[in-house]
């Protein structure tokens, strides 16, 4: 549950009279306590156009790493049904998803050589097979990650969402950074979901959000 629903009013202070004496005090009385246990990946109630987006962003994938976090190589390789989607899978994909979108759809430079493979049709299937243990795909997806924040933030501060990418179309063109951005943030939208059934069917985890003492990686 967003902490914006559990935030409720406080009444309006009346004095003996019954005249209303404003709303100073309470939200003096109401403010510190909000932003004290607001979490770090909940996104700010007012802000730029590029704070919400990329807090929309983070916001997901805290989201989508803590569906995955602590699980052993069997847990995640879990399946649900016909289905050939596993956690484990989904970091790997993730993984490759997030530089692609920091390296060769934004400033068109080369994803890192390990990707290689993947970038065929024929590769596809191997995005949702990794070879590599727990560890190995924890570690891989988390440093990724803190890269593609770091590049992101450095487009943003040099030309803002509407600066130009590389992402193009033939008859179109260029796309913006906001696009870029916004594409990453549905592409994880999709996954985040995938990963809520996935994870319930191996130890039955549910919430929407972190628990509140629960730290991304890239912010420990």
């Amino acid at each position: 549950m967003s902490p914006t629903s559990d935030i409720e009013p406080e009444p309006e202070s009346k004095t003996d009279t019954g005249t209303d004496t404003g709303t100073d005090t309470d939200t003096a009385a109401q403010g510190p306590g909000v932003a004290e246990h607001w979490p770090s990946w909940e996104p700010p109630l007012a802000g730029t156009d590029a704070e919400q987006i990329v807090a929309a962003l983070d916001r997901q994938r805290a989201t989508f790493r803590w569906k995955a976090d602590g699980l052993d190589a069997p847990g995640l390789a879990q399946r649900v049904g016909a289905s050939t989607l596993s956690l484990g899978g989904l970091l790997h994909h993730l993984a490759f998803v997030e530089d692609h979108y920091s390296t060769q759809r934004l400033d068109g430079s080369t994803p890192d050589a390990r990707w290689s493979p993947l970038q065929s049709e024929e590769g596809w299937e191997a995005h949702f097979e990794p070879s590599g243990s727990p560890d190995e795909l924890y570690a891989l997806y988390d440093s990724t990650v803190t890269l593609a924040r770091e590049r992101h933030a450095a487009a943003i501060a040099a030309g803002g969402l509407d600066g130009s990418v590389a992402m193009s179309h033939a008859d179109l063109g260029h796309a913006n950074l906001r696009r870029l951005l916004l594409d990453l943030l549905e592409e994880y939208g999709r996954h985040t979901g995938h990963a809520d059934l996935l994870r319930e069917a191996v130890d039955g985890r549910v919430g929407e959000d972190p628990d509140e003492e629960w730290a991304t990686p890239w912010d420990r």
